[in-house]
This record gives C-alpha cells, structure tokens and sequence, in this order.
C-alpha cells in the first residue's frame, strides 16, 4: 500500500512540530490508539485497535524516528502485530513548511502597488504538512482487497487530520482570518490615487468647475 497526501494547518510550523514529536498528541489524535509512549531513543510503543471491513484487531508494536530536521521533518518506520489479524509494516515521511512559502503569491505588473499590497497584507498563517506512507499487510487483513485496505487508511489519515485541526484549535485558538483588511485595502488604495491624480491635474473634477467644451452652446 502507497498513499501520500498535502494538508493545510491552521498553525505555525513550529507549533505543527512540537505536536507531532509530544506523544500525548499523537495518542488524541490516531484513531482507535490507547498508548503511546516514548520507550528509547526516538522509539515508541504503540497499540491500537484497527477494523478494516468486518476484520476487528488491537495491534501493538513500535515507532521510530529518523532522519529527524527540526521543525521541518522526519522519517519513521513502523512494525505492529495484530494475531491472527496479521501484521503490518512500513516507512513514512512528515515535512512541514510554512505556508507563506508554499503559496508564493502572483506579483501585480505594477511593482509600487505590489508592494503597497504587500505592506496592508499580512501573510498567510499557517503551515503545509506532505506526508508519504509505504506499508506492508499480512494475515488476514492482506486478505481483504487493495480497494477496502486503502479506504480504509485514507479514512483513518482523514480521521488523524480532522483531530489533530481540533487538537491545535483547543490548544492556540483558531487562526486569524484578516478578510477585512483584504476587502478594504482596494477602496483605500483607490482613493489614494484618485487624490494624486487630481493633484497633477488628471482626476476628474466637479462639473461646475469644468471648461466649457468647444461647440458647446452658449
């Protein structure tokens, strides 16, 4: 089984970093685990209940980090044991950056007004998680079919997300959303450079105080 996916998360990178290496997170946050623990070196014990289609198991077995870059990843592998169930096994990478990098935005054709824009714009808040997941399953979970094993593990990688926005939520607050700053910032440009154009004399003035047109009537 391969699976790789993107998330968006209302928090800084730092903040995503410090929940994913705090194992008390990590246990709110992964469907059906009731413990795990920091055992060794960058090792963990895990167990888990898991249920793919009508096959029910607890799994237990280890996690280890590697290749560990604060606060931008890490690697781990992973080894779990679920009886008659079968096993699983397999490799994953976590990389966090933040998302002001990740979602460069389009320069305007005017260089004085994109930097107007950048100066009322706040950036973005927030980071991007990639990860990649590589795993072997044996015993009767093999057994099940490659569609229901990998329903079930994007459900289960939905399900880690949706607790872990709510796990940051309850934590740092929501992020602030600078809309209105976004909606305003148009209107008051405008009326900056209507001012200066009318200073130089090209805004448009008031009828009264515009010349007559020739071949107007008198």
């Amino acid at each position: 089984m391969e699976m790789l996916g993107n998330r968006r998360l209302g928090v800084t990178q730092q903040q995503a970093w410090e929940a994913l290496n705090d194992p008390e997170t990590l246990k709110k946050c992964i469907p059906g685990c009731d413990k795990f623990e920091l055992t060794g070196d960058n090792t963990y014990s895990v167990a888990l209940a898991v249920k793919i289609g009508p096959v029910s198991a607890k799994f237990s077995g280890k996690v280890m980090l590697s290749d560990i870059v604060a606060p931008d990843g890490y690697k781990l592998t992973f080894e779990g044991q679920g009886g008659v169930a079968g096993f699983a096994k397999g490799a994953s990478s976590v990389t966090l950056r933040p998302l002001a990098d990740a979602v460069p935005a389009e320069a305007p054709a005017d260089a004085a007004i994109a930097h107007e824009a950048e100066a009322a714009s706040p950036p973005p808040v927030g980071c991007e998680l990639d990860y990649t997941v590589q795993a072997q399953v044996g015993g009767k979970i093999a057994q099940l079919g490659q569609r229901l094993i990998d329903g079930a593990a994007k459900s289960t990688a939905d399900d880690f997300f949706k607790r872990f926005e709510a796990e940051m939520q309850s934590r740092y607050g929501p992020p602030p959303a600078p809309v209105a700053e976004a909606v305003e910032a148009p209107a008051e440009k405008s009326g900056v450079m209507s001012g200066l154009m009318k200073k130089i004399g090209l805004g448009k003035k008031d009828d009264k105080d515009a010349p007559p047109t020739p071949g107007d009537a008198s």
